[in-house]
Order: C-alpha cells, then structure tokens, then sequence
C-alpha cells in the first residue's frame, strides 16, 4: 500500500504543470482576480474574475481546487477552478483577508456590510 501511495506521488509530480508555482499563495478569505481563457466557436478570448476564496480542496496538486465567490447584480456567483487548470492564464491576489474558518460558506447568507471580510493588517518596521 505505501508503494502504490509512493507512485502515485511521482507520477504526479511528473505531470505538475510548472505555471502553478508561479501563482500566489492564497487561502479563504483573500481577494484574486483569476483571468482564465474561454472558447466560444473558433475563438478565444480572456476574461476576468475577481472575488472571494471561499474554500480551498484536495490534497494535491493534481486534484486540488478553490472556490471564488462574487456577487454580481446583486447575484451571488461561485465558480470553482482547478489549480491544475490550462485555462488559468494568471492568479492576482488583490487583499489578504483576515478570516478564523478555512472554509467561510456563511457569507452565502450575508449581504451588504456584514458581507465585508476584515483586511489583514501588514506589520511595519519603524526605523530609528
């Protein structure tokens, strides 16, 4: 059993796609803006999707996935994307939220200003 785990981790490092490393570390709570390529027809175009990570899944890289929510015209929108996805063109991490869950499903009922997620603060050095 803990030969078959062993490959199935090889195997898998084997086929990790090299653009994921170059994505930001992110969590639930933060603010991206995922631009992920789309076909309509014979054509390509890019398109943008900014909002919260609500949860991340998956215990590796190959099956790894995150939940983005936004509300748009007052709709609440999710769309779930695989890390390992070749439509992801690029992640951009816009806010680092400050959040106590790792999976933060109650902002499905929130709205308004109580649907706000706290910036964390980043700590600066004074110079002497």
């Amino acid at each position: 059993m803990r030969i078959e785990m062993d490959l199935i981790k090889v195997v898998e490092q084997a086929f990790a796609n090299e653009k994921v490393a170059s994505y930001p570390k992110f969590k639930a709570g933060d603010t991206v803006t995922v631009t992920y390529r789309i076909k309509e027809g014979d054509k390509e175009r890019l398109q943008k999707f900014r909002g919260t990570v609500i949860q991340l899944r998956g215990a590796s890289a190959a099956t790894r996935t995150f939940t983005v929510r936004k509300v748009a015209s007052g709709v609440g929108v999710e769309r779930i994307f695989p890390i390992e996805s070749p439509f992801i063109e690029s992640i951009e991490l816009n806010k680092v939220g400050k959040v106590r869950r790792a999976r933060i499903f109650y902002l499905r009922e929130l709205s308004g200003k109580k649907a706000r997620i706290k910036e964390k603060k980043v700590a600066t050095v004074k110079e002497a």
